[in-house]
């Protein structure tokens, strides 16, 4: 066994503390990375809070995980060591039902397994990122670009795929007014993603003073969702509504934006059920799709991307001691735009 440093959740809702453990061994076809920066997902507090139900504890979250490969298994073809490697939401899945065979293993019929607060195909506790090393299957391990900024790559692995994969399935680009609706960690993604594909894009929000923040991530329109008037010059405008608000907030409202035949895209997930009103979608043949993260294919192919195109998310790095108070400062939209967890830290 390997023995790993973390931090850890004791129980739902406590503060994160110190926690050691043993990681597996490194298997035939498995990789070792000694963990560089860690990213901070908003559902990592709604795991940690048991806000989702099904919580187990202790709980070592982190699911946006980049460092370099320390040891490979004698089967790895896909590896060596010295390189940089990244870990995403998932670390297996059946590997046999038609979404893994598809590519789509975030879809899998069995249930993909979660980089943390999951069980392994052994029954064993899976365990996150906030930790100093972790053990992955090399076919669930991606490659890592040299040519980006570290800390910046780190929520790419979530924040990054979970808005690139609706972007590609839409075939959302030149052509499209896009809204996008919330400028946080997936927001701020949405808009650079979306603005590098051609598409025209617009930020909806709540905050006046975030109007300068979306024109340099590259925003062509900004919306004020408070001002009567701003909403009522938007309707019937958007092609599609990139979604990334995990706050309680009225579907309808938003819904009357579309054109005909415009979709809503749903990224974020509140913590409860919206009112859903069938004349917003009637009345204009308009949809309300949802989209989850990305296989291992189409993240890698993200990946590749950003590194073409120079995109990492604008983050601030923290020390692994801070990560309560941080949590703190999300809940209060406090931060531009993703905590990073400098694992040297630990």
């Amino acid at each position: 066994m390997i023995a790993a440093k973390a931090y850890a959740a004791p129980k739902a809702h406590a503060n994160l503390e110190p926690f050691k453990f043993d990681r597996r061994e490194v298997g035939p076809k498995d990789v070792l990375i000694e963990i560089a920066y860690c990213g901070v997902c908003h559902s990592d507090i709604h795991q940690v809070r048991d806000e989702w139900g099904h919580g187990i504890f202790p709980m070592v979250p982190g699911h946006e995980i980049v460092g370099r490969i320390t040891k490979v298994g004698a089967e790895v073809t896909k590896f060596k060591v010295g390189d940089l490697a990244g870990v995403g939401c998932f670390v297996d899945s059946c590997r046999h039902c038609p979404n893994c065979l598809a590519g789509e293993e975030q879809y899998c019929d069995v249930g993909m397994i979660g980089t943390y607060n999951g069980r392994d195909k052994e029954g064993n506790p899976t365990y996150g990122g906030y930790s100093n090393q972790i053990v992955v299957d090399e076919q669930y391990t991606l490659r890592i670009s040299e040519k980006l900024p570290l800390a910046g790559v780190a929520p790419l692995l979530c924040a990054g795929i979970t808005t690139y994969s609706p972007i590609m399935h839409w075939k959302i680009g030149k052509g499209h007014k896009v809204a996008v609706l919330g400028l946080g960690g997936l927001g701020h993604m949405a808009v650079k993603l979306a603005v590098s594909k051609g598409a025209d894009v617009t930020v909806l929000s709540t905050s006046p003073n975030k109007k300068a923040d979306a024109e340099k991530l590259g925003a062509h329109h900004f919306v004020v969702t408070s001002d009567e008037e701003q909403v009522k010059s938007a309707a019937g405008s958007f092609d599609f509504i990139i979604n990334t608000i995990s706050a309680q907030h009225e579907y309808n409202f938003y819904l009357q934006m579309l054109k005909v035949n415009g979709t809503m895209i749903l990224l974020g997930v509140p913590p409860e059920s919206p009112t859903l009103a069938a004349f917003p979608l009637i009345g204009r043949r308009r949809s309300i799709a949802g989209s989850l993260i990305g296989g291992i294919a189409e993240t890698q192919e993200m990946l590749d991307y950003c590194a073409e195109h120079n995109i990492v998310s604008d983050v601030e790095v923290i020390p692994i001691d801070y990560i309560d108070t941080a949590y703190d400062r999300m809940i209060k939209g406090d931060v531009r735009y993703r905590f990073v967890i400098d694992m040297a830290t630990i």
